[in-house]
């Protein structure tokens, strides 16, 4: 992952989430990895072009021995592979993280598991995380710990590393819900107590800040607009979104092959409303389609000139609830479609699977209207993808006001998802707005986007770069 610009011999950025940005698949002769598009994965992949890093998380096979040491990737050293087990797997991951914390950090507690499902679990991946850093952080290194997978990790280290003198930043991905729902997860304390252990704590939006420092509070600890004493150290809170490679978005938006393909797709489609969401019952894909069949049953002259192209990419394809929310979603598409289909329109055409990033930058392209309305949402990539690959400066962006890229991105049409009625006007408003309001929003949106990159993002994490730069060998 090392690349252009990383100063051999620097001090370096040790980076711990819970998945690696490759995944590994076991296939005949052996294990293979696969790169990983998402974009958090993408986004830290921009630290190593001027930093050496070193990267801990899971690989994604279930490991037979769990204790064993740490495994570097074989195609990129720089990646290292902590061990999950099977039963790490289903304690750690999906039932506390994915059944306790997520529905929590998205402020969803009327269904919650009872009792305290893995909590050990989630603790002894926690402490194996912690081990694996202290084992290798050395004086003049820096730590930056992702998301709630990891809340422990920060404190554990600061025990481990304290004579190193090694900064500590953590970021948040997801939402931070108001300390009444946060309370709901039992362990709630000793989460705070944990993600306190760092020196620089990160979030996307202002509210996400005050609903921690509330939580802060909450535990007793002296609490200032943007710190946190705990006991007589300070502790910095920032509000700093994350951003992305505009530039990159921008190229692919020019590149030849993409815009061969966009031709093609305009070709099928007058008009093209887009959805790209990962499966989850927090995006708000069933409501989307309810407003979509709404607006058709408003206004039928749409019809046989709108499309919507949901791509739906498989998450958690294990758990009940998923499969639950996928039948739920693919009964309405078909409902719809036999409501308003004619031989020569499909109102909804839909995908369960992964795209690669080409294919998503064709689409983002060919859409007259990007829809990301979830019901609520850290912050969403997507949104922003969308805006930079369109060179042409038009397209509509509707937003959901719940999504935390909503703090930045004002001048796309916010809207409330779970008022279907006022997302389907919404719709009609996008596909039938001029040229010259789509180009003026749109123009805002990308002077928004460009100040703000994924560059500026690290550099409040990590600090700056090292003044000189030589050349590494690139290996992903």
């Amino acid at each position: 992952m090392n690349g252009v610009g990383a100063v051999a011999g620097a001090p370096r950025v040790l980076i711990a989430s819970n998945r690696l940005p490759v995944t590994a698949e076991q296939r005949a002769g052996g294990v293979r990895y696969r790169r990983s598009d998402g974009g958090v994965a993408s986004g830290l992949r921009h630290v190593a072009r001027n930093w050496p890093v070193r990267w801990y998380g899971w690989n994604g096979i279930a490991s037979t021995r769990p204790e064993s040491a740490p495994l570097e990737v074989p195609e990129d050293p720089s990646l290292v592979a902590v061990a999950l087990s099977a039963s790490d797997v289903t304690g750690f991951y999906r039932d506390y993280c994915n059944g306790l914390l997520w529905p929590v950090l998205h402020g969803l507690t009327d269904d919650l598991p009872a009792g305290s499902p893995a909590w050990q679990s989630y603790v002894d991946v926690n402490e194996r995380f912690a081990n694996v850093i202290a084992g290798e952080a050395a004086a003049g290194d820096r730590i930056w710990i992702h998301d709630y997978h990891l809340f422990l990790v920060p404190n554990l280290l600061r025990g481990r590393t304290s004579s190193r003198g090694i900064p500590i930043a953590f970021f948040l991905h997801t939402p931070f819900p108001d300390p009444e729902a946060f309370a709901k997860v039992p362990q709630w304390r000793t989460l705070m107590t944990g993600v306190l252990g760092a020196d620089l704590i990160g979030f996307h939006t202002a509210e996400y800040v005050e609903n921690f420092l509330a939580a802060a509070r909450e535990l007793g600890h002296a609490v200032g607009d943007s710190a946190i004493m705990v006991g007589d150290r300070r502790l910095e809170l920032v509000v700093r979104p994350m951003g992305i490679d505009a530039d990159a978005f921008a190229h692919l938006g020019n590149d030849p092959n993409i815009l061969a393909e966009v031709s093609r797709l305009r070709a099928c489609h007058r008009k093209i409303l887009l959805g790209v969401d990962r499966l989850d019952y927090t995006k708000g894909i069933h409501q989307r389609l309810l407003a979509f069949e709404l607006l058709l049953q408003t206004h039928p002259q749409l019809h046989g000139e709108i499309t919507l192209l949901q791509i739906a990419v498989p998450t958690r394809s294990d758990v009940a609830a998923y499969q639950d929310l996928k039948d739920v979603v693919e009964n309405t598409v078909g409902r719809i479609n036999n409501k308003f289909g004619t031989s020569g329109w499909t109102p909804v055409e839909y995908l369960y699977d992964t795209v690669d990033l080409n294919t998503l930058a064709s689409l983002y392209r060919a859409a007259d209207v990007m829809l990301v309305t979830p019901s609520r949402d850290g912050l969403n990539l997507v949104a922003k993808e969308f805006v930079a690959t369109r060179v042409d400066g038009d397209g509509v962006l509707i937003l959901s006001k719940y999504a935390g890229a909503a703090a930045e991105l004002a001048s796309a049409l916010l809207v409330d998802p779970t008022r279907i009625k006022e997302l389907a006007e919404a719709y009609y408003r996008a596909v039938t707005m001029s040229l010259k309001e789509r180009r003026g929003r749109m123009g805002e949106l990308l002077r928004v986007i460009r100040a703000n990159c994924v560059t500026e993002w690290i550099t409040q994490f990590v600090g700056d770069p090292p003044a000189e730069a030589v050349v590494v060998p690139r290996t992903t």
